[in-house]
């Protein structure tokens, strides 16, 4: 295969992948389609547009590992989607009332039982642990949603959902409850592949309360005494069902039939598949694609606060590098199992920061390097390449990430061999920056110094390097030591070849 020659710019810090490499064609997008349980091609239902929403978190304690997991999965979708071109309306919930302990449909309110617990109102309780998710994520370097409406601020679109469903003849009120008839939907289990009639041998339990059918979901409750959150509705005073907020929301701000909904492989059933009836049986249509993410692990057991073996993200990021946590995270495919151990965090730390220092080497030496032809360009352009085909695949990250070291191996070769042309550098810079920093959101932390410093640095360094070289031939060698102790001590490491002395952090 003939690679495209790199073009020529006046500024190389300028350069991106599209004009160095301005012919470079890209494979078209595959992505693993839960509905139809196998991979398809992509085609947004507008062109040069997606509309993609994901289930966001339950604002009732600090955010977790697996949430990481979840948040930075779907970021990369976001990001790479961005990265080809594509407007991406991205919308993701905040669920702050309705979501019952055990996902169930009685029992306490998971932010109201944390309320009682911290002795706060309802509200506060969702406010705090919303910033302190907020908080997390910017420190993961996952960007903001586009929207990110919340369901207390939404309960008008759930209402009117619930009364088309009771309209269309599929949902009934009880007692001040509203439930979903599932048996009036016979597509309800279509994303799971849980047959109705299945279900229910396999779940047989008797018919508790107001509900039907003991698999009909609630839509609506009745606010008993003493529950705080609670609003009016045509069937009196109550708060909505887990569900329904996604439904209503999505529709809203993404309107029928939006290209992709993600989410956790546990809210496959009965979450998605709620929202799927909910939307469908009151005639929307409803996403076009569905994206689950595996869970991670701890001892090959799910991590989730319910078990509680879960390490929050603040107690983790005292001990451990946000990026290395992202960098560890999208080393493991989306839709595989992650599995948490010390182990792992000190194999990513050291694989990132390998990348980090190629890139470092990269930019420092780009602003002096020469004008010329070097084999190094076209070497990038197949790990672009490489990249590129890995995330058209599924958004395979690990394969992603493997470019990007086979990148840096030919990127450090080329250091070590002598002088690399500009062009090279510049085709390897944007390498970095473009496929590990805009995709995979990485050397977000200050990790490598930027093109002004880098030079300045240069400049320092080739000074100190001159002063150790008359120290040396003096017979100064003690001083000359001393100084190279003292950079090891900032974490620069001064290596004597044939060619001279060469630093690198």
């Amino acid at each position: 295969m003939t690679l495209p020659s790199p073009s020529e710019e006046s500024n190389p810090s300028d350069q991106t992948l599209s004009t160095i490499f301005p012919d470079l064609a890209l494979p078209d997008i595959f992505l693993h389609d839960s509905m139809q349980r196998h991979k398809v091609r992509f085609e947004p239902g507008t062109p040069g547009k997606v509309g993609m929403y994901l289930c966001g978190p339950t604002v009732y304690s600090d955010a977790h590992l697996g949430h990481a997991k979840k948040e930075v999965a779907f970021d990369v979708v976001r990001r790479y989607l961005t990265h080809r071109g594509y407007a991406v309306r991205y919308v993701s919930n905040i669920t702050d009332v309705g979501h019952l302990q055990n996902d169930a449909d009685d029992g306490e309110d998971k932010i109201a039982r944390r309320a009682a617990l911290e002795q706060l109102e309802p509200m506060e309780v969702a406010e705090k642990y919303y910033w302190s998710f907020m908080d997390d994520m910017a420190r993961l370097g996952v960007l903001r949603p586009s929207i990110q409406p919340r369901a207390t601020g939404h309960i008008t679109e759930q209402i009117k959902l619930i009364e088309e469903l009771i309209e269309k003849g599929h949902a009934y009120e009880a007692a001040g409850s509203v439930y979903f008839d599932v048996r009036s939907w016979p597509n309800y289990g279509k994303l799971s592949g849980r047959k109705l009639d299945d279900q229910e041998e396999g779940t047989r339990e008797a018919v508790r309360g107001d509900k039907r059918d003991a698999r009909d979901f609630a839509l609506w409750k009745r606010a008993e005494a003493g529950h705080i959150m609670r609003w009016e509705s045509p069937w009196g005073v109550g708060f909505p069902g887990w569900h329904i907020e996604c439904s209503a929301m999505s529709l809203k701000y993404l309107g029928e039939n939006f290209d992709i909904h993600g989410g956790g492989l546990d809210l496959e059933f009965p979450h998605h598949e709620a929202e799927i009836a909910q939307a469908e049986a009151a005639g929307h249509g409803f996403a076009r694609y569905w994206m689950h993410n595996n869970m991670l692990t701890i001892g090959n057991e799910k991590m989730s606060k319910s078990k509680g073996n879960f390490t929050t993200l603040q107690d983790l990021f005292g001990r451990v590098d946000p990026q290395v946590v992202r960098f560890l995270l999208v080393g493991s495919h989306y839709r595989s199992v992650t599995e948490f151990s010390e182990e792992g965090f000190v194999s990513a730390q050291q694989g990132y920061r390998r990348l980090q220092e190629a890139l470092s080497e990269t930019l420092r030496r780009l602003p002096t390097a020469p004008s010329k032809t070097d084999a190094l360009t076209e070497k990038v352009a197949g790990h672009v390449l490489a990249f590129e085909a890995a995330m058209s695949d599924d958004f395979n990250t690990p394969r992603a990430v493997a470019a990007l070291f086979n990148l840096t191996t030919d990127v450090n070769a080329a250091l070590a061999a002598g002088e690399v042309g500009r062009e090279a550098l510049a085709a390897a810079r944007a390498a970095y920056l473009e496929l590990g920093g805009a995709v995979l959101g990485l050397f977000a932390s200050g990790a490598a110094p930027q093109q002004d410093d880098s030079a300045l640095l240069s400049t320092l360094m080739d000074v100190v390097l001159d002063a150790r070289q008359h120290y040396r031939l003096s017979k100064q060698y003690a001083q000359s030591d001393a100084l190279r102790g003292k950079l090891a001590e900032v974490g620069v490491t001064v290596e004597d070849t044939k060619d001279g002395a060469r630093w690198k952090r």
